[in-house]
C-alpha cells in the first residue's frame, strides 16, 4: 500500500522497500512461526506409510510448553530451524505482496470507473495481491514446512529438501505442491490485511513523525490480526498438505482444502481449525504492523533520494494515481 501523503515510486522501490520489510519482520518475528507449525501437525498419528504425514510423538499444551519442550529437546537452534528458507522466501514475498497491491490499487479503480479508492477496492487489491504473491511463496513454504514438522531431522538442510521432493515425490511440480491451500490463505489474509488498513487509516487523522508511525504500527497490527483469525484454518490445512510426503501407491489424506476442512472438522472438532492461532495472532499482529512501518520507512528513505529532500512535496492519500 502506498503510504499516506507522499509521491508515487518506480517498482523497484516498491520491491526493495517490501524486501526490506518482509526480512525485518521474518528475523523479529521466525520462533512464533515455528511454534504454530508444530501445534497446526499436533493431532497427527498415521504413519508415514499410511498417510504419507510424519508421526508427531511431542504433544504441545501451548505456546510457553511447545518452547520449552523444542528448546529442552531439540535445542535453541531449532525455534530458527527452516529459517533459511522464510529468509530467501522474505524478499520476493513481501516484495511481491506490497509492489503488486500499489500496482493493482492504480490499475483496478480505473478499470473500474471508481475517481478514488474505498474500502471494498482495498479488499478486491488485496486478494489479488494475495494470489499475485501465492505463485512466488508457494516452494518456499513447502520447504519451511517440511523442516520445522517434528519427529526428527528427516532432511539436512533446504537443498537436501528440494532435492528429495523432485527426486522422490514427482518431479519438479512437486514444489508446487498446496498451491491451492496457500492461494486461499494468502487471498483471505491480504485482502482482510489491506481492506483493514484502508479503513483505519480512513477513519484516523492525518497524523506525521512519530506520530504517523504509531498510527501505522496500529493499523498493520490491527490488519494482520483480522487477516491471521479470518485465514488461520487454511493455514491448518496447507500446512497439512504440505507436510505429507508423497509415496507411490499412498494417496495423501489431504489434497484440496474444502476437503480438508471437513476432514480436520470431522476428526478432530471445529477447535483443530484453528490451531496455531494464538502464536499467529502474536506473531503477525504485530508483525503486520512491523510490515507496514518498515515498508513506509523505507518508501520515505527512497523517495527523499529519487525526488531530492527539497522537491519532495505532501499529498493527499490516492494510491491509484
Amino acid at each position: 500500500m502506498t503510504s499516506q501523503d507522499t509521491r508515487p515510486l518506480p517498482f523497484v522501490y516498491q520491491f526493495i522497500s517490501g524486501a526490506v520489510a518482509g526480512i525485518s519482520e521474518i528475523l523479529l518475528m521466525y520462533p512464533l512461526d515455528v511454534v504454530k507449525t508444530r501445534l497446526q501437525l499436533q493431532g497427527l498419528s498415521s504413519s508415514p506409510a499410511k498417510a504419507g504425514a510424519a508421526t508427531t510423538t511431542t504433544h504441545y499444551t501451548g505456546i510457553i510448553d511447545c518452547v520449552t519442550k523444542i528448546v529442552k529437546l531439540e535445542g535453541p537452534s531449532h525455534l530458527y530451524r527452516g529459517i533459511s528458507a522464510p529468509i530467501i522466501m522474505e524478499a520476493p514475498k513481501r516484495a511481491t505482496k506490497f509492489a503488486a497491491n500499489d500496482e493493482y490499487s492504480k490499475l483496478i479503480p480505473k478499470l473500474l470507473g471508481y475517481p478514488q479508492m474505498n474500502q471494498p477496492l482495498a479488499i478486491l487489491t488485496g486478494a489479488c495481491a494475495g494470489a499475485t504473491e501465492s505463485f512466488v511463496v508457494v516452494p518456499f513454504e513447502l520447504v519451511k514446512i517440511r523442516l520445522q514438522a517434528p519427529g526428527g531431522p528427516r532432511y539436512s538442510g533446504p537443498l537436501d529438501v528440494v532435492k528429495s521432493i523432485v527426486v522422490n515425490e514427482g518431479g519438479i511440480k512437486s514444489l508446487y505442491t498446496g498451491l491451492e491451500a496457500t492461494l486461499w490463505r494468502h487471498v483471505m489474509w491480504n485482502a482482510a490485511y489491506f481492506g483493514s488498513i484502508h479503513q483505519i487509516r480512513s477513519l484516523m487523522p492525518k497524523y506525521e513523525g512519530t506520530k504517523k508511525t504509531i498510527a501505522d504500527l496500529i493499523s498493520g497490527s490491527i490488519g494482520g490480526c483480522v487477516g491471521t483469525i479470518l485465514n488461520i484454518p487454511f493455514d491448518v490445512v496447507k500446512t497439512r498438505i504440505q507436510n505429507q510426503v508423497k509415496t507411490e501407491g499412498v494417496k495423501p489424506k489431504y489434497v484440496w482444502t474444502l476437503p480438508g476442512l471437513a476432514i480436520v472438522y470431522r476428526e478432530e472438532g471445529p477447535r483443530a481449525l484453528f490451531k496455531g492461532l494464538l502464536p499467529k495472532v502474536l506473531r503477525l499482529g504485530p508483525g503486520g504492523g512491523v510490515l507496514l512501518v518498515v515498508f513506509t520507512k523505507t518508501m520515505d528513505f527512497f523517495r527523499g533520494w529519487h525526488y531530492g529532500n527539497d522537491e519532495v512535496k505532501t499529498r493527499e492519500e490516492k494510491p491509484f494515481k
